[in-house]
């Protein structure tokens, strides 16, 4: 019987929720300090003297690194612990924010884009995997979900906080602003349990390595990068990559040139509308759209099942976009732009969770980093490919891109198996 959130917060230990906690405010953070780059883009492009394929190109150096950053730190969570990952990863991002602010030159700005890149990659996967290590199997639909929503919150908060600031100050102070985040580690180091799921395996290794030379000795495919391409996780390790490459590309292009679509005049392929106009279309579009997306997919994932909760979702995710980039009204804009969200960043709820009961503890953290950052990695493109478009086309005509790659990531959804219900090991 599915549940809501609420319900599953209740049923939950004081320990699990300061995972969930932890896990949420790394990934919100994470979005506040990532987004932030999108909010200020076009105050950046016109004092750096950055054209739209420029600016597009250091979002992909942001999310190419972010690809790197995830497979790295899931080796580092394997080995060091999902905690400590979690808490550098998080001081990463933060100081490069913070940096960010310091440039005084396209490539300064490049650097720092990308070496935050790595730990917004290392983020996703160490949190994910905590809290799927540590919540039960009936709960870990909506645990999930209630992570994956907090980059919506991020979002709106960077919104906030990129409207107040440009209002007064300029765009470095914005960026100044996101190292605020690397304040969360030290509530993490105090209060938040490591994973004893994480723990009990480096237990049990630890007496394997120490047993007597006739004993068996471990499968050496179990330990390496490349067991998540051997059965019986090949199929599902290429399928959950694609799409959320797919995916991702959708949600990069997309929602990486909405603010500047909104922010830009009519004669530059924007809509015209003003610093406060363009912040408060995207706090709604975050609170009443993104937002109940993520967390009413982990509903629907209990209640349809993995699979057809990614094909509804991503499906109709697919159909909106083009009906989206369409509208020229400031009201269509609102309207069309929640509906968009909902479906457009809802489904990412889904990979963590399927990814977190398709692979075993042993390769969760890395398979999780390879499946959804080396999917980042692929996507890196998108923001440079919509900003090339959107130069020469026009950027609502680029949006149709995001919508046919959200088709494709339906059609990838249909190859996964159905892992509702299932045990981790």
């Amino acid at each position: 019987m599915a549940i809501g959130p609420i319900q599953a917060l209740r049923q939950a230990s004081s320990e699990q929720r300061r995972t969930l906690l932890a896990a949420a405010l790394g990934w919100m953070l994470d979005s506040f300090d990532a987004m932030l780059y999108a909010l200020v883009l076009a105050y950046v492009m016109r004092d750096l003297g950055m054209s739209k394929a420029t600016s597009g190109l250091l979002y992909t150096l942001t999310l190419l690194a972010s690809g790197i950053g995830g497979v790295g730190f899931g080796f580092l969570a394997d080995r060091i612990g999902r905690k400590r990952a979690l808490m550098l990863s998080i001081l990463t991002y933060s100081l490069c924010s913070f940096a960010s602010g310091l440039s005084t030159t396209v490539l300064m700005l490049a650097i720092f884009r990308f070496i935050l890149g790595l730990g917004m990659g290392g983020e996703w996967n160490t949190g994910a995997t905590l809290v799927a290590e540590t919540w039960p199997n009936e709960l870990r639909a909506q645990a999930i979900a209630l992570v994956q929503s907090s980059w919506a919150i991020g979002y709106a908060c960077a919104s906030l906080v990129a409207g107040i600031v440009l209002r007064y100050a300029n765009w470095r102070m914005v960026f100044f602003v996101g190292i605020l985040p690397a304040l969360v580690t030290l509530w993490i180091r105090n209060r938040v349990p490591e994973s004893q799921m994480w723990k009990e395996h480096q237990r049990l290794s630890v007496e394997t390595n120490r047993s007597p030379s006739y004993a068996e000795p471990p499968a050496p495919q179990d330990s390496d990068f490349f067991a998540i391409f051997r059965a019986p996780y090949g199929g599902s390790t290429i399928a959950l990559l694609l799409l959320n490459f797919f995916g991702l590309f959708g949600w990069w292009g997309l929602f990486t040139w909405i603010p500047p679509y909104l922010s830009l005049s009519v004669s530059q392929g924007g809509r015209g509308l003003g610093v406060m106009r363009t912040t408060t279309l995207l706090v709604v579009l975050n609170l009443f759209g993104m937002f109940p997306g993520y967390v009413t997919f982990g509903w629907a994932a209990d209640r349809l099942g993995r699979r057809n909760a990614f094909v509804l979702y991503l499906f109709a995710a697919a159909l909106l976009v083009p009906v989206y980039a369409a509208a020229r009204s400031p009201a269509a804009l609102l309207v069309l732009g929640v509906i968009v969200a909902f479906f457009g960043t809802g489904f990412f709820s889904g990979s963590g969770l399927i990814g977190s009961e398709i692979f075993p503890t042993r390769l969760r953290a890395r398979a999780l980093g390879f499946t959804y950052n080396g999917a980042r990695t692929l996507s890196c493109v998108a923001p440079w490919t919509i900003g090339w478009v959107g130069q020469t086309k026009g950027l609502a005509w680029a949006f149709y891109l995001c919508g046919a790659a959200f088709l494709m990531a339906s059609l990838m959804a249909t190859q996964l198996p159905e892992t509702r219900g299932k045990v981790l090991e």
